[in-house]
């Protein structure tokens, strides 16, 4: 599935809601945020912590989706967005550090970890650490060789 810039823009919107519901001269909160997606809709859906729904948008091209890696294709285009919009909008909202986006399936069941807001730690991105093992025990070999 290659996303669109119509997909970028909806789930722009849904992050720019989220950040809507937490401005900065607000008093900080302590939560998470959870997207849930829904490929039978195509619905993006965000949750606090205590399970109350932030927002909800409908990304047109996932309506339908049958693609077998959907939800490894969704978290890509979650994170990619979250990335674009991390200076102007997810550094400024009223929520504690560290706090966390992450993605859920449709039975509400966490599937991974998108990203990580943190003074310190900018992304949760588990294609940094693919093969990281491999990387790290070749430098070993070269190192010690």
């Amino acid at each position: 599935m290659n996303p669109t810039s119509q997909t970028y823009q909806q789930i722009e919107r849904a992050i720019r809601r989220v950040a809507e519901k937490f401005p900065a001269e607000r008093e900080e909160v302590l939560t998470d945020i959870h997207f849930q997606v829904k490929p039978s809709s195509g619905e993006l859906l965000a949750f606090d912590d205590n399970d109350e729904e932030l927002t909800r948008v409908v990304v047109e091209q996932w309506m339908e989706a049958v693609d077998e890696d959907f939800y490894d294709e969704a978290a890509k285009q979650l994170c990619h967005c979250l990335e674009q919009v991390r200076q102007s909008i997810v550094n400024g909202m009223s929520v504690m550090h560290p706090f966390s986006f992450s993605l859920m399936d449709e039975d509400g069941d966490t599937l991974r970890d998108l990203y990580l807001v943190d003074d310190d730690t900018v992304i949760l991105n588990h294609e940094l650490l693919e093969g990281l093992d491999e990387e790290l025990d070749s430098f070993l070999r070269d190192l010690l060789g």
